[in-house]
């Protein structure tokens, strides 16, 4: 009897701590309204640590998160990662949507599906009227500025394989400016939302938009496939488009300040 007793109260017991194990791992439905979004906070100005000033991880894509989830009643915890680890991320539930200026290409969306493009990128070759620049073969023989570290010196770099094409870096865009005037560049290439501001204050310069694949120009919000969330990331996505808020934030990070 005192066998039988015991062995009861060893299965209640180990049922009891089975049940407290698994609350622990996986809290009921309907407790939280967080969500854990995966990015690669090197890539400024979308997502990046501002080290001279902050621990934080500040950018376009940041700002852009955090309007999302209050469009949708979340709040966001935010993982930092390798880029190369975040669609695995996303398959293996480590995160619950992924926003880090990653571009829908056909080989991601055969594992992940991807909200509506919510930034297209076009790079602009700004020189002097002058010059007799216009598009990218009228680069050969030339020397080019860009900034240091941004999609337009990977894209130059490329360019650079195929005409003999000298690339120079400078950390910010104001530089690039003040050296495409003095003549130190024959000129530069940045994005087309930040030249457009210059062009509009310096009468002497002119841009031409480069040719863009269409397959490398969008951002869009990587999500799980057949994920709920992917309406409700694209009717958020409208509201922002539609009320001017896209614009805005294009306008903060974009200006060629920061």
């Amino acid at each position: 009897m005192k066998k039988l007793l015991s062995l009861v109260f060893v299965l209640i017991l180990s049922t009891t701590l089975a049940a407290c194990g698994s609350g622990e791992d996986k809290p009921a439905s309907g407790e939280s309204k967080k969500l854990i979004m995966g990015t690669s906070a090197d890539y400024k100005p979308f997502e990046y640590v501002d080290t001279a000033n902050s621990d934080k991880i500040i950018g376009y894509d940041i700002d852009l998160a955090n309007m999302l989830a209050d469009e949708m009643g979340y709040e966001i915890e935010i993982k930092d990662m390798e880029f190369s680890g975040l669609i695995s991320a996303l398959k293996t539930g480590q995160v619950d949507f992924v926003l880090s200026a990653m571009t829908p290409t056909p080989e991601r969306q055969k594992n992940v599906d991807f909200s509506d493009v919510y930034y297209t990128a076009k790079d602009m070759i700004i020189s002097t009227k002058k010059s007799g620049i216009q598009s990218e073969k009228d680069l050969d023989g030339k020397t080019v500025g860009v900034q240091l570290g941004s999609i337009q010196q990977d894209a130059a770099e490329e360019l650079s394989k195929s005409i003999k094409l000298k690339v120079d870096t400078r950390d910010r865009i104001p530089e690039l400016i003040q050296d495409l005037q003095n003549g130190r560049f024959d000129a530069i290439i940045i994005e087309n939302t930040v030249a457009n501001g210059y062009l509009d204050k310096n009468d002497e310069l002119q841009g031409n938009t480069m040719n863009v694949n269409e397959e490398d120009a969008g951002s869009a919000v990587a999500l799980p496939k057949d994920s709920e969330l992917t309406g409700k990331f694209n009717d958020a996505l409208k509201k922002l488009k539609d009320s001017g808020e896209l614009d805005k934030l294009a306008e903060k990070w974009f200006d060629g300040e920061q």
